[in-house]
């Protein structure tokens, strides 16, 4: 039997995610991919693999997955408690799990995801070129369930030298820097003074389509309708109900509402781990004149 993690437990959402499937926005396709880029690149650097490599996006943890032939695995991302046949393993070093060990994640204490990466990668059949499973439109692997064998793919190098690599625990309030446009003229110079000055809060109707903020209403200058146009990671949408939308990983490729602004691609990863009630900031970028 070729080597695979089974899911004994899958948790309450997890998925196979890779750095997604960019170049296809045209043929309507999003890119897709880890919702905190950054956390799935570094748990596959830490078991040797190309940051590319397919792992697990566990939505809040809680998951239990067995090996079948021993492995290297890292677990990064929102923190969380992490176990090797009951014995304490710490997240943010490579793992080294004996075939037929069980690895339990535990409930994350902040944030939202949890990444997973085994030494070879996720060894699911691509489509379009990437392993990520895409909530909006069904593109990739279905949602990880409870029984699933995963495949593993061959180990392509060892872990590195450095086998501890800190990452920042998500925070309960986050400023993300915000660039102009391409529609921040529909909107009065009030509402663009109330984007940088107040407060918002992340929505519980988030997921990795979008973060949905209530707070202060932003005012349109410009009445009617919008023809539908593109969109890109980090932009910042503006319903009829004036509160702001910022599109995550599975956002759709078009969208009819003027768009403000868009979150600094750097700081989208933050975003992908902020729980309902995390406090929002924006920060203009040196874009605004």
């Amino acid at each position: 039997m070729s080597a695979a993690l089974e899911v004994v437990r899958a948790g309450v959402r997890t998925t196979v995610q890779d750095l997604g499937r960019p170049g296809f926005a045209h043929l309507g396709v999003p890119r897709s991919g880890a919702a905190d880029a950054g956390a799935l690149r570094l748990a596959n650097r830490l078991v040797g693999n190309p940051p590319e490599a397919a792992g697990l996006e566990i939505l809040l943890g809680g998951a239990r997955l067995r090996a079948t032939r021993s492995v290297t695995l890292a677990v990064t991302g929102a923190p969380c408690t992490v176990t090797v046949d009951g014995r304490p393993a710490d997240p943010g070093f490579p793992l080294a799990v004996p075939a037929g060990a069980l690895i339990v994640l535990g409930r994350a204490t902040a944030g939202l995801r949890v990444y997973l990466a085994a030494a070879g990668g996720i060894a699911v059949p691509p489509v379009l070129g990437s392993r990520a499973t895409d909530t909006l439109s069904g593109l990739g692997p279905g949602q990880v369930r409870d029984g699933d064998m995963l495949p593993l793919g061959p180990v392509t190098g060892p872990p590195p030298a450095v086998d501890l690599a800190p990452y920042p625990r998500p925070a309960g309030a986050l400023r993300l820097r915000v660039w102009p446009g391409p529609r921040d003229d529909w909107f009065t110079p009030a509402a663009l003074v109330t984007l940088f000055t107040a407060e918002y809060r992340v929505s519980a109707a988030t997921d990795r389509v979008g973060a949905r903020l209530t707070g202060p209403e932003l005012t349109r200058a410009v009445g009617g309708e919008l023809p539908s146009e593109g969109l890109v990671l980090g932009a910042i949408q503006v319903p009829a109900n004036g509160q702001p939308l910022i599109f995550l990983a599975d956002h759709p490729t078009t969208g009819g509402y003027p768009v403000i602004g868009v979150v600094d691609p750097a700081d989208v990863d933050l975003l992908g781990q902020a729980r309902p009630g995390t406090e929002i900031r924006f920060s203009p970028t040196d874009g605004y004149t």
